[in-house]
């Protein structure tokens, strides 16, 4: 009975390597992706005004856990003598105030961190390019590239620096392989989607190739290297990631993002299997595969146990160590901001405000709270910086990167904090170099804002809800199906109407409304973005009826540049304005400003209605005009 005991002891003993040498030898070869995408700087947890190490909490995120998760994972998979790979669907950058430290020199936090974790690659994003691929430079080389190239790999396959710019020289990868400890060679590469590429803010000199003929290059390529299997980790958007799964299916995986898009189960586009895990960190993606060395087949091995999403929420351990690297960067970035904010905030997680409800965006096409609350912010900064009347204030969704959501614990509920207010309002720079677009003002005519409206109702249906504009000082009634009157066949180009917009008003004194007049001369003050502001005079370029051109009080023509707002010597930032509007509030029993009622829900200052659709009325006359000719043959033939 002992001998029996004694035996089963060695079994056990010996089984990870046992297991690991079958793994080698035979046609069956396990391993696992972990992958991210979208963090977009969320280094702590969210909403941070109820992360607290005492309490347990509903935050979700932050790249402590995602390292404790981590670390789990490959603890068992080490064990069994699993390789595990790991990924990021790229859009590191861009959002809450960490998203700010890259105008710093020499941090680069989110790539230090992924370093740390031990990620094997990273695909570039758009909106690593929010300040300019310069400081995108600066930032990788802050991060130790390109000596570290091949230790966490950047993926660019369709991006392409100029030769002479610094980003050339930083080890960006169009593609590589990782070989694993079984033999198997893993062909990996990295692309930008083509609306990416669109909604690359400042790419300056860096241009983007085909997303398509470039996979079909890269793949070759990998072929021709070795690689047995072939992963493209890809920030594109499912839409398109499902395109490059029909167009090159010799792509085995395709580890996506951009469209902040949480698959709980893969979708398998002719045979090519799709993940990706949401955005902000809420989650790890989990992928368990299994690939047969003689067959060439990939089968998935998740079960119930193992979900394809790993939720990153207080239950998960923080590791220590980037606990500690975390807690470097919070400092640096709360010196930075009392600098920012002359000592009116002096720690991220100070409660600026109380409410009893979030601040929240909302459907497709649609007027939100959020967009009212940031747009009215915007107006009240810009007349307290310049003195003049505002007329109308306008925000893009995209723009928003967040909800504006109150603490939930019991000892934070109802408290909002610095750190999740702006976090809705934070993208960008200014040339000043300080974080955040800078808001500007100049005049329009009353027909140039007309067609302003249309062209936010335009852009939103060719493309996304990304170009929907949210505004203050206006009302409008409006049919988004009115927007374009046909598409040319076979090309797929839209025409369109310049009729979306049913009626639109301003708002005066009293809440009177003054309709704005499709063709009226008078000149009306708008304040924007600096960023958003940048496409107006574009759109006259692609629909000459949509024209408009920036000018100033008098009607001359004036440089964007010209119309960016100061306050006290400094350019006034949209996070600056909302800030300070949130300030402006009437305090509570708490000390803390309280933010108004009427921000709970939309306010009907944009109406959606459903008329009939422009096309019918050309199609009504054409039979109209056909029945006329046939009562008149008949006629004529009874004669």
């Amino acid at each position: 009975m002992k001998f029996v005991h004694f035996t089963v002891f060695l079994i056990f003993l010996f089984l990870p390597a046992e297991l690991s040498a079958y793994q080698q030898d035979s046609d069956i070869v396990r391993f696992t992706i972990l992958h991210t995408n979208d963090e977009h700087s969320h280094l702590i947890p969210h909403p941070a005004i109820d992360d607290h190490p005492e309490f347990y909490n509903e935050t979700r995120g932050g790249f402590a856990r995602l390292a404790g998760a981590v670390n789990q994972i490959r603890d068992q998979k080490n064990e069994l003598g699993e390789p595990v790979l790991i990924f990021s669907g790229g859009d590191i950058l861009g959002g809450p105030a960490f998203g700010w430290l890259p105008l710093k020199e020499g941090v680069a936090a989110e790539l230090a961190l992924f370093q740390a974790i031990g990620y094997d690659a990273i695909t570039i994003g758009n909106h690593e390019f929010d300040y300019g691929p310069d400081i995108f430079a600066q930032y990788l080389k802050a991060a130790g590239y390109p000596e570290v190239s091949d230790r966490t790999v950047i993926l660019g396959t369709n991006t392409r620096p100029p030769a002479e710019h610094p980003l050339s020289a930083l080890g960006i990868k169009k593609h590589y392989i990782k070989e694993l400890e079984n033999g198997v060679k893993i062909g990996v590469l990295g692309l930008l989607g083509d609306d990416a590429i669109n909604k690359t803010a400042h790419p300056g000199p860096v241009n983007f190739e085909d997303p398509i003929r470039s996979a079909r290059k890269a793949v070759s390529e990998l072929k021709i290297a070795g690689a047995d299997i072939i992963i493209s980790v890809n920030h594109s958007g499912i839409y398109e990631d499902r395109i490059l799964a029909r167009e090159v299916p010799e792509i085995d995986i395709i580890v996506g993002g951009h469209s902040h898009t949480p698959l709980y189960e893969p979708v398998i586009e002719e045979g090519v299997i799709i993940v990706q895990a949401g955005s902000y960190l809420r989650y790890l993606g989990v992928l368990e595969l299994e690939w047969n060395r003689s067959t060439g087949e990939m089968q998935i091995r998740n079960t119930e146990e193992t979900p394809f999403l790993k939720s990153l929420d207080a239950s998960i351990p923080e590791d220590e160590e980037i606990a500690e690297m975390v807690q470097e960067y919070r400092e640096l970035l709360n010196n930075w901001i009392a600098e920012l904010t002359v000592g009116a905030v002096n720690e991220i997680t100070d409660p600026v405000a109380e409410s009893s409800f979030a601040i929240r965006g909302g459907r497709w096409q649609t007027e939100t709270a959020i967009g009212n609350y940031i747009t009215d912010a915007m107006m009240h900064a810009a007349e307290k910086a310049t003195g003049k009347k505002v007329d109308v204030a306008v925000q893009a969704n995209g723009a928003i990167r967040a909800d504006i959501v109150p603490g939930r614990a019991e000892w934070s509920e109802g408290l909002i904090s610095f750190y999740d207010l702006v976090m809705s309002s934070g993208l960008g720079s200014g040339e000043d170099g300080n974080p955040g677009y800078p808001l500007v003002s100049f005049y329009l005519t009353e027909a140039e804002v007309r067609n302003a409206l249309e062209v936010s109702i335009l852009l939103s249906e060719m493309m996304d809800n990304t170009y929907f504009l949210q505004y203050s000082g206006l009302r409008k009634m409006y049919d988004p199906n009115r927007a374009i009157l046909l598409r040319i066949p076979f090309l797929g180009t839209p025409v369109p109407t310049s009729r979306a917009v049913l009626n639109a008003g301003l708002v005066r004194d009293g809440g009177d409304l003054e309709p704005l007049r499709r063709n009226g001369e008078e000149l009306l003050n708008v304040v924007t973005d600096h960023y958003i502001a940048g496409f107006l005079p574009l759109v006259g370029d692609v629909v000459p009826n949509l024209a408009m051109e920036l000018k100033n009080e008098h009607g001359e023509p004036i440089e964007l540049d010209e119309a960016i707002i100061y306050q006290n010597g400094t350019q006034l930032k949209v996070w600056q304005a909302l800030l300070d509007f949130t300030l402006s509030h009437e305090t509570g029993e708490s000390g803390l400003p309280v933010i108004p009622a009427e921000y709970e829900n939309p306010q009907d200052r944009l109406v959606q209605a459903h008329t009939l659709p422009l096309w019918i009325w050309p199609l009504f006359f054409v039979f109209l005009i056909a029945a006329v000719i046939t009562y008149f043959i008949r006629r004529r033939s009874n004669i």
